[in-house]
């Protein structure tokens, strides 16, 4: 296996990492085009405007709203194919690996481990191949095209909006880095469950151990839970406070003669537009770093797998550490 993520993306699915991304382009570029439109709607429409006008402006929007719908209905499942074609690539270099002869057969480790590539792991580092490019791209996209309009249409509103976002780039990274740290010890502890359970030790010791492991378990979850759904209201206050700016600098401009209302309209689809490719993209950020920690784990399974047979004893004493 490569050694890094992006080498494992790029041997999959180099090829169609290219097709994805020029729909990722199409779907970002489609996406901006409403805003505008919106706009030109309220203002002619607040102005006793031509309703014909008014019409083709709807036509207009329905028309890009569709394309829009389409070209995502095309990446997402694109995305979905390439990720399970890596699944099934990680699932059978697993299985390969136990396919091994009867004179160096595997410990119960090494096949708790492959248990648990087969059927936990295998699942999340496949899928984010499909997401691996293409998700950035399009949400950063979305985000420069959007603010780009945003900032040509009254630069200061999409400035207070901008400061509005910039705490979460202190504290997401930090908040993720604790997920990180929780999610590497869940693995670990997920492989001794496998491997346990592929030794069939039915001793009270066993039980006690594995119920001990289970117990763990719920405390990484509920720990990854609360750090998860803290940064999650973090992230949704920062929004609502650009909502509040956008109605309190906005209004000033309505009422002052110095914006239309139909501006002020767009800069609220606008925030709407930023804030879920902004959420997208910190999520793709969350699985990005998870999946690293995760695909290493894997990655280094493969390898100690490939290993002559009886040249070393797989090395158990990070987990009893991390049990202990």
């Amino acid at each position: 296996m490569p050694k890094s993520l992006l080498g494992f993306v790029l041997l999959i699915s180099r090829y169609h990492q290219m097709a994805i991304a020029a729909l990722s382009i199409i779907l970002f570029l489609a996406g901006t085009a409403p805003l505008e439109i919106q706009r030109r709607i309220i203002n002619a429409a607040t102005e006793r405007g031509s309703y014909q006008a008014i019409l083709i402006l709807v036509l207009a929007y329905l028309g890009l709203v569709l394309l829009e719908g389409l070209t995502k209905l095309m990446l997402n499942v694109y995305r979905g194919w390439v990720g399970e074609i890596a699944v099934r690539w990680l699932r059978k270099s697993a299985l390969a690996a136990s396919q091994r002869s009867e004179e160096a057969p595997l410990d119960a480790l090494a096949e708790g481990v492959q248990l648990s590539i087969i059927i936990a792991e295998a699942e999340p580092v496949g899928g984010f191949v499909g997401t691996s490019i293409s998700e950035p791209l399009l949400q950063a996209g979305i985000l420069v095209a959007v603010g780009g309009y945003l900032i040509f249409l009254q630069p200061l509103m999409a400035l207070a909006v901008a400061v509005v976002f910039l705490p979460q780039i202190g504290f997401v990274p930090l908040m993720q880095s604790a997920i990180n740290r929780r999610v590497e010890t869940k693995i670990t502890v997920m492989r001794r469950v496998s491997q346990s359970m592929v030794q069939h030790v039915v001793t009270d010791d066993a039980l006690d151990a594995q119920t001990s492991r289970v117990e763990r378990l719920f405390s990484l979850n509920m720990s990854v839970y609360r750090i998860k759904f803290t940064m999650n209201f973090m992230m949704n206050l920062m929004t609502q406070l650009g909502y509040a700016g956008i109605f309190a600098l906005g209004g000033y401009y309505v009422v002052t003669g110095k914006t239309e209302i139909g501006t002020v309209v767009a800069f609220i689809s606008g925030l709407s537009k930023i804030r879920d490719p902004w959420g997208e993209l910190i999520d793709w950020y969350r699985d990005l770093r998870v999946t690293q920690v995760k695909y290493a784990m894997i990655r280094d399974a493969s390898t100690a797998q490939r290993a002559e047979d009886g040249a070393f004893a797989p090395d158990t004493s990070d987990i009893d550490a991390i049990e202990a």
